[in-house]
C-alpha cells in the first residue's frame, strides 16, 4: 500500500504526539511476534512465570 505525502505527514504527526502509545504498540507487537515465531519451550515457561508475577502485581490493591 502506497501512502500519500499527506498520509505520511499525518502518521509522523500522530507518532510525535502519541510517542508513549506508539512505543507501547511496537513493544506489544514485538512480544507477540517473538512468542509466535521464535520462542522455545524454555522461553515460554519463563514468560509464563513473568506473566503470572505481573498479573499478581496488577491485581493487588495499591
Amino acid at each position: 500500500m502506497v501512502l500519500t505525502d499527506a498520509q505520511k505527514r499525518a502518521n509522523e504527526k500522530w507518532h510525535k504526539n502519541h510517542r508513549d502509545r506508539a512505543n507501547y504498540i511496537a513493544m506489544r507487537s514485538s512480544a507477540r511476534s517473538f512468542i509466535r515465531k521464535k520462542s522455545t519451550l524454555d522461553d515460554l515457561q519463563e514468560l509464563e512465570d513473568i506473566i503470572n508475577n505481573r498479573r499478581k502485581e496488577l491485581i493487588q490493591p495499591q
